[in-house]
């Protein structure tokens, strides 16, 4: 463990920030907001107090919590509701610095690259803040400045969280059911991928490409010449953050035709594209003068798998469609379980989540917050749901807050059974890419090219009597001894049934040699199927026991 005065002051501030809020209800049984409710007010205070507490902390930790806001295998409801209020306003840092950043990056004055640079931010983040400024062909742009020296402070961060992560997996249980060296990982991936500009930059593009087609959706591009890992120069475009919609843009706007477009071009990113902008919040979405969508801040964006966005695109339509056992079997099938895992239990609690989902008015449905509840719920039964399924329900939770902005009468469960076609045929054309379908010719050719060599070697094999046929079963050895031992224990039972028998026969024999006043030779095969028969059922015993011994590691495994 390191001890510099840096990281002795870091371990203090987590160390207080773990005690402050270690609750029973965090890390162990999850409860519902209603069970919460039972208690005093100090889970409400508290959980309104964390994102307060994570700002306090430094970028890092808001970070975090921003990332912490999807995971609800990890906290409750509460909190996650909470977190997801967590914004980046903090307080900018100097022109100066900025000047400083942007020569240094750019290799050049800043004059001499732009005609004007506007030295207030329009916008400030825990990562860094945004300012307005024109190149010198008179295209307005946003240049995006990262904050100095926030890579060296994130790494001191990471390395003391890393510290503590693996303290507590090693003393705790908590720290072992939930895997916490893993889950900082993954977080320290995501973070260092966000401190990368020129990554933000080629999400602009690739993003901007997936949805061209959207003509009421924008997405700003890149100028390339004028962007580094710290320096981000893109389209300047004026709008007006959803939240602040003005009552009469209300009613010039096609606002459920918007809040579908928005919809249905979320849905193409998650179960098509494979690659979706994970933070919709309504500080990241404007609106045009001409009642166009703009969506900012690609520095944090989600990737599925093809597997996987098939998965997901089924489990939407379980829960749009009200198909609990639907959804809790893909649920099952993208998840990993572990010993404790109580599939009844769960299938119980889906059921009364899709329940309740479908008797919702269309003001209260919140698709993503089912898509949350269904990792919660798994967690609280003991399966661990992948973090795609999570980013997904944040995703879909912070759109349905954008889609009641824009239209509040819209129902994002309609919205998903009417693109789920065009969503399935879009997969289709997806699949049927130049390369695939010349792969799939070659392999074709071969086997082609191949069978009729194999058929006749098959007809010269039935023709002579030489086809044989190998069946190798899973797990063959331990089925043959198996079945070894049980044939071993029903012999000796036999045996030993057979020795009481003759000695209950030779009982009415008399002879000269007795034991305890008894024919000897009748009490010697008694006494031996008495001392057979305990043998025979303390080795089963012993046997059994070795056998759960040995079960109970692979099943933690699973």
């Amino acid at each position: 463990m390191k001890l510099s005065p840096n990281y002795l002051k870091r371990y203090t501030d987590i160390s207080t920030l773990l005690l402050k809020y270690r609750q029973p209800n965090l890390g162990s049984k999850f409860r519902t907001d209603n069970e919460l409710d039972g208690e005093d007010d100090k889970v409400a205070s508290k959980a309104k107090e964390l994102p307060e507490d994570l700002e306090r902390l430094g970028p890092t930790f808001v970070k975090l919590g921003q990332l912490l806001s999807s995971r609800a295998d990890l906290l409750p409801p509460i909190y996650l509701r909470s977190l997801a209020r967590l914004q980046d306003h903090v307080k900018p840092f100097g022109y100066a610095e900025v000047q400083t950043i942007v020569e240094a990056e750019l290799g050049a004055r800043i004059n001499k690259i732009f005609s004007s640079f506007d030295p207030e931010p329009i916008a400030a983040a825990s990562l860094g803040q945004v300012h307005r400024a024109a190149l010198h062909d008179g295209r307005p742009v946003a240049v995006k400045v990262q904050r100095p020296n926030i890579t060296k402070q994130i790494e001191e961060d990471f390395a003391a969280l890393s510290e503590m992560a693996q303290f507590l997996n090693r003393h705790t249980q908590f720290g072992q059911r939930y895997q916490l060296t893993k889950i900082l990982e993954e977080f320290e991936t995501t973070l260092a991928l966000e401190l990368d500009y020129r990554r933000e930059a080629t999400n602009l593009v690739r993003l901007g490409q997936n949805l061209k087609h959207f003509e009421r959706i924008l997405i700003p591009q890149p100028v390339d010449d004028y962007t580094t890992s710290k320096v981000l120069t893109m389209d300047y475009i004026e709008g007006t953050k959803i939240t602040e919609i003005s009552p009469l843009a209300h009613l010039e706007m096609e606002g459920p035709v918007l809040a579908e477009e928005l919809f249905r071009a979320y849905l193409q990113q998650v179960l098509v594209d494979g690659i979706f902008h994970a933070d919709p919040h309504p500080g990241n979405i404007l609106l045009t003068s001409d009642y166009r969508v703009v969506l900012l801040d690609l520095g944090m964006v989600g990737h599925t798998t093809p597997s996987m966005q098939e998965s997901l695109l089924k489990m939407l339509l379980a829960i749009s469609e009200g198909d609990s056992d639907t959804a809790a079997d893909i649920a099952i099938q993208i998840s990993n379980s572990s010993a404790a895992f109580e599939e009844t239990q769960f299938r119980q609690k889906i059921g009364h989540l899709v329940a309740e989902e479908q008797n919702s008015s269309i003001g209260e449905m919140d698709i993503g917050k089912s898509i949350l509840e269904v990792g919660r719920v798994a967690a609280d039964t003991g399966l661990y749901v992948p973090s795609e399924l999570s980013l997904l329900g944040k995703t879909l939770l912070q759109l349905d807050e954008v889609g009641r902005n824009l239209a509040p009468a819209f129902d994002p469960n309609e919205s998903i059974r009417r693109n789920a076609s065009s969503l399935l045929n879009q997969r289709l054309k997806s699949s049927l890419t130049e390369g695939k379908v010349f792969s799939t010719l070659l392999e074709a050719k071969q086997f082609l090219g191949a069978l009729p060599t194999r058929l006749n070697k098959i007809l010269d094999a039935v023709g002579n009597a030489e086809l044989n046929v190998n069946v190798r079963p899973a797990e063959t050895d331990f089925l043959v001894e198996s079945a070894r031992k049980v044939a071993n224990r029903i012999t000796t039972g036999l045996i030993l049934a057979a020795l009481i028998i003759g000695a209950a026969l030779l009982m009415r024999v008399p002879t000269q040699f007795q034991i305890f006043g008894y024919p000897g030779l009748a009490m010697v095969c008694f006494l031996t199927a008495g001392g057979g028969g305990l043998w025979l059922v303390l080795n089963i015993v012993w046997q059994d026991h070795k056998s759960k011994q040995r079960s109970r590691p692979s099943n933690r495994r699973g």
